[in-house]
């Protein structure tokens, strides 16, 4: 064995497998992480922006069913669900969703999931990579609240891309070209039971199918594939460039239980005139009325395209200091530019402020710029001028 060559990884069967692995195996997945103790793809195409440029194109099939859901349901869901987050949930309908945060006595981040309102007394988390169910079976097990917690059978999958209203009505109907943003509904597709939600991991235009029949994945995914040929459909992973641009970020690698909203840029996801109580309040209360120490900003990085985006935090120097750290970087097809995001402390968190990033192989230059880069493309904008500036910005070939 060649002791210089790179580590592989070994999967057995307590890391899962979605309902879609087959179809992503079948259709070119070459990459793979581990998310929420599932196999998630990562990239298809070994030719750098390949992925990216299909997605922004057309209409691409993401397997994200490691997005875990935690259920609470019985006469307290509601209470219970609100201990776990700031954001005030009384404000959701039945049908509606909402981005949230989880927070710990400290106000730390412990999840950024969304929430949606199943039924009155019903509620999802639709997680991020972490242990939520276990953290919400902990502060159950009081026995103060009258509820049920459980991961129930639901596996997502988004379908990105400006033609993805296109393919969903073929097959669905048009009323899901005017569902709005953050919202969803029940549909029965042909006896495949599932969640139809405008919302996703991107600024890009996007539904997320919230499969409730793990048996159903392939023919969910065959039955898509079919009608999005004359589309041009093609399956991609959650891109990195996507969500950079769109000032996305990803937990556990952009925040954790160290990190709090505020300085997140998160803040108004903490309500904090919310009635019922929530784990974090009074933390939350009293980082709310200090001034940030640092906050999560952009930069731009000089240098030759940073395709394959880093693997850990690196430092941020400035005026010869330690100026912060590097989160998540990556290369954008569409700007043209190496993209980055930068938790810096005071007073270093200028917009315009030229700073450095230590790479492994040495430092590069760096502009810091306001979060984010794009901005969400509505559901009921015209889709023609979206493509429109992509023709203007993209490759003309392949």
């Amino acid at each position: 064995m060649n002791a210089s060559a790179k580590p592989t990884l070994a999967f057995g069967p307590r890391v899962r497998k979605s309902p879609y692995h087959a179809a992503t195996l079948r259709h070119g997945a070459k990459v793979f992480t581990v998310y929420n103790h599932m196999y998630l793809p990562m990239a298809y195409s070994e030719e750098p922006g390949r992925d990216y440029w299909n997605a922004v194109r057309g209409v691409q099939l993401w397997d994200v069913a490691c997005e875990r859901q935690v259920e609470i349901s019985g006469p307290d869901a509601l209470r219970f669900a609100q201990l776990l987050t700031p954001r005030d949930l009384s404000r959701l309908e039945v049908g509606q969703a909402a981005y949230t945060l989880i927070t710990n006595a400290d106000g730390g981040i412990l999840n950024d999931p969304v929430a949606l309102r199943v039924a009155e007394d019903r509620f999802w988390f639709s997680l991020a990579d972490g242990d939520t169910l276990l953290w919400a079976q902990g502060l159950a097990a009081s026995g103060e609240y009258r509820v049920s917690l459980g991961e129930p059978d639901v596996s997502p999958l988004q379908v990105q891309g400006p033609r993805s209203a296109d393919l969903l009505a073929e097959l669905f109907g048009d009323w899901v070209r005017t569902l709005r943003f953050y919202r969803f509904r029940e549909f029965d597709f042909n006896g495949i039971p599932l969640l139809v939600g405008r919302m996703g991991y991107s600024h890009e235009q996007c539904f997320e199918l919230f499969l409730r029949d793990g048996h159903r994945g392939e023919e969910l995914w065959r039955r898509l594939w079919e009608a999005g040929r004359p589309l041009g459909v093609t399956a991609g992973a959650p891109n990195l460039a996507l969500r950079l641009e769109a000032g996305i970020y990803s937990h556990l690698t952009d925040m954790d239980a160290a990190t709090n909203p505020f300085e997140m840029g998160l803040g108004w996801t903490v309500q904090l005139d919310c009635k019922a109580p929530f784990i974090g309040r009074e933390a939350l209360r009293n980082i709310a009325a200090k001034p940030l120490k640092r906050r999560m900003l952009g930069a731009e990085i000089d240098g030759p395209p940073l395709w394959t985006g880093n693997e850990h935090r690196l430092p941020v120097l400035a005026d010869g200091q330690t100026a912060g750290y590097l989160t998540s970087c990556g290369y954008s097809p569409r700007l043209a530019k190496n993209l980055a995001f930068l938790m810096l402390r005071r007073p270093f968190d200028e917009p315009g402020r030229r700073v450095e990033v230590q790479f492994p192989d040495g430092r590069r230059r760096a502009a810091v710029v306001n979060l984010p880069w794009t901005k969400r493309q509505r559901q009921r904008q015209g889709c023609d001028k979206v493509r429109q500036c992509q023709a203007q910005t993209q490759p003309q070939s392949d």
